[in-house]
């Protein structure tokens, strides 16, 4: 598949439909020949409330409901930089986002589906729904620290028992270089929307998995891909997750929601992550780092999408430009250990990108 030729919508349907009949997925059928993999493993992946299909309907920004938004203008020409400048050991910044209310509505997966997924807790943009689009969040209401980061983050409510269990405060999501040149990250395009994970991966798949970082823990237990049984008292469930950060600068979404988006791959010879010929342009990888202030007994603790490995987040880039623009030109390409202002506090004779109003001076 590439940007010119994209599935016949009309075709799409027909195949979903015959695929109902037949009780079987269409998602590979539907697909081009640079996604048939990736497509074969969403049809694997299904999941009762969240499954990552080919949307058969027109919604959004995809008008013609075949999956496919298509970056306009696409990035082109790009080499995968396998340079390794002067090693600095942070490159990265923080968007600190408020929780801001819970729905089974997913924009990515389930577009203009209200009531379709399992329940999300969101962050960032308060107007996040199902029918959420690149234009709806953009310069909206947030609760991120800097107001230009309009952008949409969720992922799986946890409840214990019955109750659900929100974050509180300011969550920590990283901005940081998933690549060994550090230099050569740029901005995420406006619109770009990626999901992390599944919700039906095993507990190996989850440990697994490129994005893992350390598993749930809390207290004195680490790296569990599941909850642990027992958190001490006043302690709080962490889990953290990384993003895929590498890009096709063709497609702001695909079927999948994952096939645009790709890991760094180590370059033979050496320890140097660099993005892969077919997914070349470097973006910054979002890290998830969420608080739960639950602990105790963990026996009655679950996701909204199951256990534990279900975790899995979304991400729907709405930055105002120049703000993320200067915020990754500042912080990540300039190897520092940023705030939500960007400033290092280390450095502090580099400056802020952003004003104390976490606004562009």
């Amino acid at each position: 598949m590439n940007a010119r030729a994209k599935p016949v919508p009309v075709l799409l349907i027909a195949v979903a439909l015959l695929a109902a009949l037949l009780g079987v997925g269409s998602t590979a059928m539907a697909s081009g020949p640079d996604t048939a993999k990736a497509a074969t493993d969403t049809a694997a992946s299904g999941h009762e409330g969240h499954t990552m299909a080919v949307s058969a309907l027109p919604s959004g920004d995809d008008p013609d409901g075949d999956g496919y938004i298509p970056a306009n203008p696409p990035v082109t020409g790009v080499t995968p930089s396998d340079r390794e400048p002067a090693p600095r050991y942070f490159h990265e910044f923080q968007a600190n986002c408020d929780v801001t209310h819970t729905a089974p509505d997913d924009p990515i997966v389930y577009p203009s589906q209200p009531g379709s997924s399992h329940d999300h807790t969101f962050m960032g943009n308060t107007t996040t729904n199902a029918h959420s689009t690149t234009g709806s969040l953009y310069g909206g209401r947030t609760t991120c620290k800097a107001p230009g980061d309009s952008s949409a983050y969720w992922m799986p409510s946890l409840f214990n028992g019955d109750r659900k269990v929100l974050p509180t405060g300011p969550q920590v999501i990283y901005y940081k270089a998933g690549v060994t040149d550090y230099t050569s990250v740029r901005p995420f395009p406006k619109g770009l929307r990626f999901v992390v994970g599944s919700p039906t991966q095993s507990a190996a798949e989850f440990r697994g998995h490129p994005g893992w970082v350390e598993g749930w823990e809390c207290g004195d237990s680490y790296r569990n891909p599941d909850f642990p049984s027992n958190c001490p008292a006043n302690t709080q469930l962490n889990i953290r997750m990384q993003s895929p950060s590498c890009w096709d600068g063709r497609y702001l979404d695909t079927p999948d929601h994952k096939s645009h988006m790709a890991y760094p791959v180590v370059k033979p010879g050496t320890n140097n992550n660099v993005c892969p010929a077919s997914h070349p342009v470097a973006v910054p990888m979002v890290e998830f780092k969420m608080a739960f202030p639950v602990d105790g007994d963990m026996s009655r603790v679950r996701l909204a999408s199951g256990t534990g490995h279900s975790f899995h987040y979304d991400f729907f880039n709405a930055w105002h430009e120049p703000t993320l623009a200067a915020l990754v030109e500042h912080c990540v390409v300039g190897g520092l250990q940023c705030n939500a202002r960007g400033y290092d506090e280390t450095h502090p004779g580099e400056g802020a990108a952003l004003g104390p109003d976490y606004r562009l001076p």
